[in-house]
């Protein structure tokens, strides 16, 4: 959630208002560690944490005093043309004020959040006041071109100055604008390129469609130079650029998601039956493109049916060697995420042992951002807190497959999924499943979702840290669980990794239903290392219950350990190190022979 305002809450007193606060504006609660439990972040010192929030250009929401804010960020506000939002909020609600960035979205931010909260925002920004509208802050679906003309077109129009409007925009009534149709300065809203300046400011409508089809396998930098001459030629604003759009087979292609990240707008798409319904209104309708995808047109027809009725055909079909554009114009601005479907997204992240503080920022940002989050029900307990409107699906333990296949079925429609699994997704996890299953099914609407893995710590890694550094030579892991594979392939892997003298790993050592293995495994392991051998034993890593000890294999107990403990056995030169303390670390030397045991 790196451009989410982030909601920081210094008491769980003001928590309450923190949640309404982040509703209203989709933003991410950072608590203060010692005071706030149940924050998505949590951080140890405020400054620091402000300062970098600040630096990253994250819009800041602060539930404190103003002084808190303004100490914090004095050193840092060097240049306002590139701050961020900063506000202060009272922890109980009763005031809202933006300190800094009012012209970089705060003050529209306070005004959400000041209804939210059923009071005033303190608003001072001085065009605001007057005019009752925010020329530097227009509404979703509108760009202004210029805004680095904005403070001289303001000074004149403060001094009296008044405005002759060029173009549609419907808001720019609703304010105190001194409008005449003779007026020394001018506010023009259209999709064209056009010339600026201090009397003069351009908002472009993001009311485009480009519509594109291509071969499969196209280079990307033939589809964007195909689209930047059409919009070129017909003299368009790039920022007049609502979407992209094409026929859903074309989901995954790299150069049509290539042009919608150059153009850094949504990719939407459609099915064949619903571009074929606009053949009636293409300008090039074609019955080898019928013949081929099941449509007269897709290039025209995908960029028809994203601008609905009201629209028109700005630039029929162009052609490359590989692709083809076409660019429609809708009366109003287009919300591109409610228009077709957009190429869905399963994130299969790991989250390490469960703290928030222990899962990456990746996956801090992948889960938050996913409309749906699927996993087993303590891991998603162990998330905390989502956003409102986020959707969770809980599954019973040993649900594995039902829970990847949901996943993926979410992510079919369009949707952005998480798919959460304990230490890292892809060691013993979920990761492997959801390949296979897309090898398995031949699903191609699910072959052409994006699929990201996120890694986490693995129980391998939170033990090893806890324990000091055994890891520090060659190592291996090892599933005892025979349930997915036969005992004795697992034998074999155990006697191997013995001869090869790997520090040793042993992943679901025990369980109900398996008692003997771990026993078994020792005893092979017995033949190859001595007595002394270092042992260590890591139980609910990172979560309430932690539990650590490090002993040797001939004190080594197997009945002690069950499924959540992981089992690691040291190589010949593993070292168990006492601690002044009384405790013990355990390492590996990255080398042989480079001393002696103790």
């Amino acid at each position: 959630m790196k451009d989410a305002p982030a909601i920081v809450v210094l008491t769980a007193g003001a928590l309450a208002t923190a949640q309404r606060a982040a509703a209203a504006v989709d933003g991410e609660i950072h608590g203060l560690a010692r005071r706030v439990d149940g924050a998505p972040v949590s951080f140890e010192r405020v400054a620091p944490h402000l300062q970098q929030l600040f630096r990253d250009g994250r819009p800041i929401v602060g539930l404190c005093a103003a002084g808190v804010l303004i100490r914090a960020l004095a050193a840092d506000l060097s240049d306002k043309t590139n701050e961020p939002p900063v506000l202060a909020v009272a922890e109980d609600g009763s005031a809202v004020i933006p300190l800094l960035g009012g012209h970089h979205g705060g003050n529209r931010l306070a005004r959400r959040i000041a209804a939210a909260l059923g009071v005033e925002a303190a608003i001072t920004t001085a065009s605001d006041l007057r005019f009752d509208i925010a020329l530097d802050e227009p509404p979703d679906g509108y760009t202004l071109v210029n805004p680095e003309d904005l403070k001289d077109f303001t000074a004149k129009l403060l001094a009296g100055g008044r405005v002759r409007l060029v173009g549609r925009a419907p808001w720019l009534y609703d304010g105190g604008l001194p409008l005449d149709d003779e007026g020394t300065l001018t506010i023009g809203v259209d999709e064209q390129v056009a010339a600026a300046g201090p009397d003069t400011l351009h908002y472009h409508p993001r009311t485009l469609a480009v519509g594109v089809g291509c071969e499969r396998g196209a280079e990307p930098s033939e589809v964007l130079d195909l689209v930047g001459s059409c919009l070129d030629d017909a003299g368009l604003d790039r920022s007049a650029v609502a979407l992209v759009t094409s026929l859903d087979l074309k989901m995954d292609e790299p150069a049509v998601n290539a042009l919608a990240a150059g153009l850094g707008v949504p990719s939407r798409f459609f099915p064949a039956a619903r571009l074929e319904d606009e053949t009636p209104r293409l300008a090039n309708p074609s019955e080898l493109v019928f013949r081929e995808v099941g449509c007269h047109g897709v290039a025209e027809g995908a960029a028809l049916a994203a601008v609905g009725e009201g629209g028109q055909l700005l630039v029929a079909k162009r052609k490359s060697a590989r692709a083809t554009c076409a660019i429609a114009r809708a009366p109003a601005p287009l919300a591109a995420t409610e228009i077709g479907i957009g190429r869905g997204r399963l994130a299969v992240v790991g989250i390490g042992p469960g703290r928030a503080d222990w899962r990456t920022p990746e996956a801090g940002e992948l889960i938050a951002s996913a409309e749906d989050v699927v996993g087993y029900g303590l891991y998603l307990d162990l998330l905390g807190p989502g956003p409102a409107d986020q959707r969770r699906h809980a599954f019973d333990l040993g649900a594995e497959t039902e829970r990847v296949r949901a996943a993926l079925e979410l992510a079919a429609e369009g949707r952005r999924v998480a798919l959460v699994s304990s230490g890292d997704a892809g060691i013993y996890a979920m990761a492997t499943l959801v390949f296979e299953l897309l090898d398995r099914e031949g699903r191609e609407d699910w072959r052409r979702l994006e699929v990201v893995v996120a890694p986490g710590i693995s129980a391998l890694q939170a033990v090893a840290a806890r324990a000091g550094a055994p890891l520090g030579h060659d190592f291996c892991t090892i599933s005892l669980s025979d349930l997915l594979t036969p005992w004795p392939v697992i034998e074999k892997r155990i006697e191997a990794a013995a001869r090869g003298d790997f520090v040793i790993a042993f992943y679901n050592p025990a369980s109900r239903q398996r008692t003997t293995q771990l026993a078994r495994a020792m005893e092979l392991l017995g033949r190859h290392r001595g007595p002394d051998t270092v042992v260590v034993l890591g139980r609910n890593m990172g979560r309430g219950g932690e539990d650590l000890r490090i002993t040797d294999l001939a004190h080594f107990d197997p009945c002690t350990v069950d499924m959540l403990t992981l089992v690691m056995i040291g190589a010949t030169e593993t070292r168990a190190l006492r601690r002044t303390d009384g405790g013990t670390w355990a390492y590996t030397p990255r080398g042989y022979g480079t001393g002696d045991k103790g």
